[in-house]
């Protein structure tokens, strides 16, 4: 298990998998459109390789000899929404997906495991419901590209590959993720709820998505799908006041649901979205969380 190849390494949650695959005496490989620029960012990686991933598979000489696999390209869902842009959220995650499970078929050897990225958004919304990871899939976009995603990921087993799908949550770090889009209006004292407030938040520490990944890695046993999402999801409004509270700044100005609307079309539509995920799977796999309340989350980050 000492060869690892990642892709959408120089990502917010890749560039700390890699970190933490090199602490742990892994040797880590990647694959990237721009080696030479992801080598400026990735100094803890063995070899870059280039790959263009919607168009081609892997080169031979990423996949030789390479134990584990793990997928986290793709775009980012932040954003207007657009034609374009949901063509490039789906395809840099199917087609990715697609080229890089064909590539095993012509390996001499293949990966032992493959853990790919997924997301709680396959479920669509839950309302109050819980979501586990044996609730079925929504009907929305990012449900659909999540369960094609998934769909890709899973004939890997064709090869005798161990699939892992890690559906992962509202991340919480430092550089990326929820925070990013959050932190500005709350430090500048102009920090609010989102629409009713009421919607579930299915958080995540990114040391308990690091964690998660590797942890399906290493454990033979886990295969499917595990939640990385933290098991105390928590209401918008709640969320609101526990980052308002650590950064001790006032959060009383609600962002109503017409305005995240103007402001975003309809990626507005998932940013409301309620989702009250937990990861029962996970649990009962024997991952241990870091991280298992909002507060302490925030405190550590913040």
């Amino acid at each position: 298990m000492k060869n690892v190849l990642v892709t959408g390494a120089t990502g917010f949650i890749g560039s700390r998998v890699c970190d933490t695959l090199h602490e742990k005496d892994y040797t880590v490989n990647a694959v990237s459109r721009d080696p030479e620029r992801a080598r400026t960012k990735l100094n803890q990686v063995n070899e870059i390789y280039a790959w263009s991933p919607e168009t081609e598979q892997l080169p031979p000489e990423a996949t030789s000899d390479v134990n584990t696999v793990i997928h986290l390209a793709g775009e980012s869902i932040a954003g207007r929404w657009n034609p374009e842009k949901k063509r490039r959220i789906r395809d840099s995650r199917v087609l990715s997906t697609r080229n890089l499970v064909a590539s095993f078929a012509s390996s001499d050897t293949k990966p032992d495991v493959l853990v790919c990225a997924s997301a709680i958004g396959l479920y669509g919304d839950s309302g109050d419901e819980v979501f586990t990871e044996t609730t079925p899939q929504g009907t929305d976009f990012l449900a659909e590209v999540c369960h094609e995603w998934e769909t890709e990921s899973q004939k890997a087993s064709e090869y005798g590959v161990r699939v892992v799908s890690i559906r992962i949550g509202l991340v919480l770090g430092i550089g990326g993720g929820l925070l990013e889009q959050v932190l500005p209006p709350f430090k500048m004292g102009v920090g609010g709820k989102l629409g009713s407030g009421n919607q579930w938040m299915s958080w995540i520490h990114i040391d308990d998505v690091v964690g998660i990944i590797l942890h399906a890695m290493e454990n033979s046993d886990i295969e499917g799908a595990l939640n990385a999402t933290a098991p105390t999801p928590v209401r918008n409004i709640e969320f609101t006041k526990t980052l308002g509270s650590v950064l001790r700044k006032p959060a009383i100005f609600p962002v109503p649901a017409f305005g995240l609307k103007l402001l975003m079309g309809e990626f507005a539509n998932f940013v409301v979205l309620s989702q009250n995920v937990v990861p029962e799977k996970t649990e009962e796999s024997g991952y241990q969380f870091q991280h298992s309340t909002l507060e302490s989350a925030l405190k550590d980050l913040l």
